[in-house]
């Protein structure tokens, strides 16, 4: 029965316990033994960093006054980097727990997640985490969740994931607010894909809720957006492992498996509908993820290039925001430029790749997408420095811009401050939201927050600051191409836009570092910062050399100078055909190079 069935998801900040909180939930519902902590975060990833990096959609069944409910939970990610997961995980809920940690009150990535369930009109249930901590200050954090929500005080649950307080009160409440789901059996089938894994065995298994209709084991069904027809194999719903079922109802949460093989062919946010009877439109699904920050990946061994796009394709089925297309390098070959929503997004998918698929690959430089413009007043958009056109046919650049905002207490304004300054940012505003917690506006360019502001941030508010950010359009800018050269030769993978202010600095420190990190040869290696055809920095690395006038004792100088020029020819011809390794240390490197 759709009445007897509740879809709902919680959405928190980073670290405020959600996952543990999920935990109890299916403890206490009898739907699993909990064994360890996180039994829904089953990746080893995120056990070892204790975040969510996927959403996960599990099934419970609760009694409640006599009446037997079917509970619908997806659990989200709460780090900024993964937004999209969220906003797909609301997409297919009726309602959400908003938890707060109750030592460290509303936070930046809080807020954002709230909004998103508001626009989607979610029922918002406010619960306070961690009360049995020492540190809790439960009384403050309800005024500022009542003053962020302008519910009254009585609706808010307090809760302990780790004691188990307060889990029969979510229960209820889960099921006396949120409404079940509406829709229309007799209407023809939609149900909208949320999620997708790839299976060795058994091909591709999509995530679906269904809106309006009915769907059974054996239907054929069809891809809307993709036109692409399938048998519905086998459907079922989703509780620790895949429960197998004949049917699915309006409302219901559940997966299909089909035998698709092909990556392509499942678009998460499409909508599955029956060959012989389809709906007339798709369903209004979240938005398009863009991507935020590029980086080349390059396979470190030039022959496993196929395996890195077939790894790259599973891993986008799991990960929809991960967008990639082919390119090439003088230095590293042949490899791909990846669009990723942040440095954390890029760590998580070079990690996976690793361990997942073997992978071993070297990452360029980060760097965000610029707006160019000819004289012509054409538009180009470019990912990759190694792709600007010649500097005398551009007329202007253009840099993206975001809104960040910085929650902080008092005591770090002005670290902070000169922080976003030092990052190029200018000050919107500030707001106090409750006793000495400020909420800090800032305008920044995207390009320097890419590499280490956040944990920047993090290091100088010890930890008390939370960053949230969206896009807010293009702005014109001063950017020049920072060129590294080897004897001469451009690196294309080191080169980087930056900001004409900051590019001196930017090549000093990084011909000092490569300095520090190319192996000796045995001939001098030039390394040097140049803008366009002006070199502005150099470092030398000094050849190894063999003393070849050991055996020269007395006589004339004109014996020594002899032999020294005889190396010194030898010398010349061997760097001609030299050629420098640079290590992927140094690669790395730039990244860090505070």
């Amino acid at each position: 029965m759709k009445k007897n069935i509740r879809n709902f998801c919680i959405i928190a900040h980073i670290d405020h316990g959600k996952s543990t909180l999920a935990d109890r939930l299916l403890e206490f519902t009898n739907t699993i033994q909990v064994t360890e902590g996180q039994m829904l975060d089953d990746m080893d990833l995120e056990k070892e960093r204790g975040i969510t990096i996927k959403s996960h959609a599990i099934q419970m069944e609760y009694v409640y006054k006599g009446e037997k409910y079917i509970l619908n939970l997806i659990d989200t990610p709460g780090h900024v980097d993964f937004s999209y997961e969220v906003s797909r995980s609301i997409a297919a809920c009726e309602g959400a727990l908003l938890i707060v940690d109750a030592s460290q009150g509303v936070q930046a990535q809080t807020i954002s997640n709230l909004y998103m369930a508001i626009e989607h009109d979610l029922e918002i249930i406010p619960v306070i985490n961690k009360c049995d901590m020492a540190s809790a200050m439960p009384e403050e954090v309800e005024d500022e969740i009542v003053e962020l929500l302008g519910c009254k005080r009585e609706e808010i649950i307090r809760a302990s994931g780790k004691t188990g307080m307060g889990v029969e009160e979510i229960l209820a409440a889960v099921i006396e607010r949120i409404p079940h789901p509406e829709g229309d059996e007799e209407a023809p089938l939609q149900a909208l894909i949320f999620d997708s894994v790839f299976n060795s065995f058994r091909g591709i298994i999509a995530y679906f809720k269904i809106v309006n209709g009915v769907i059974r084991k054996g239907d054929k069904v069809k891809f809307f957006n993709t036109g692409k027809e399938y048998d519905a194999d086998e459907i079922g719903v989703l509780k620790m492992d895949m429960v197998p079922r004949q049917e699915l109802r309006t409302g219901d949460v559940g997966y299909i498996i089909s035998g698709i093989k092909t990556s392509k062919e499942v678009k998460v946010g499409d909508t599955i509908t029956h060959i012989a009877r389809p709906c007339k439109e798709a369903i209004a699904g979240f938005e398009e993820v863009k991507p935020m920050v590029f980086a080349g990946v390059y396979p470190i061994e030039a022959e496993d290039f196929e395996d890195l796009r077939s790894s790259l394709e599973k891993l986008q089925l799991n990960d929809a925001s991960l967008t990639f297309q082919p390119e090439s390098s003088l230095a590293l070959g042949f490899g791909f430029r990846c669009g990723f929503l942040g440095l954390l997004h890029m760590e998580i998918v070079q990690e996976r790749l690793d361990r997942e698929f073997d992978m071993n690959v070297i990452t360029t430089v980060p760097n965000v997408s610029y707006n160019i413009y000819d004289k012509q007043g054409h538009m180009t958009e470019v990912h990759n420095p190694g792709s600007m056109p010649d500097p005398t046919l551009i007329d202007r650049i253009e840099e993206p811009y975001i809104r960040a905002s910085v929650i902080t207490t008092t005591d770090y304004i002005g670290p902070i401050m000169t922080l976003c300054l030092g990052k190029r940012g200018e000050l919107v505003k500030q707001e106090y939201i409750s006793g000495n917690r400020v909420e800090i506006y800032y305008d920044m360019p995207l390009g320097e927050i890419v590499i280490d502001f956040y944990d920047k941030l993090k290091s100088i508010s010890k930890g008390y600051a939370s960053f949230d950010y969206h896009a807010n359009g293009f702005r014109p800018s001063k950017l020049v191409k920072l060129d590294i050269l080897l004897n001469g030769e451009p690196v294309d993978a080191l080169s980087t836009l930056t900001h004409f202010d900051n590019a001196y600095e930017l090549g000093r420190r990084m011909c000092e570092k490569l300095k520090d990190l190319i192996p000796r040869q045995q001939f001098d290696i030039a390394i040097q910062a140049a803008i366009g055809a002006k070199i502005i920095s150099r470092e030398t690395i000094k050849a190894v050399r063999k003393d070849v006038t050991a055996k020269c004792y007395g006589g004339d100088v004109s014996r020594k100078r002899k032999l020294l020029e005889k190396q010194k020819r030898g010398k010349k011809r061997m760097k001609q055909i030299g050629n420098v390794e640079v290590p992927q240390k140094a690669f790395l490197a730039v990244l860090k190079l505070d």
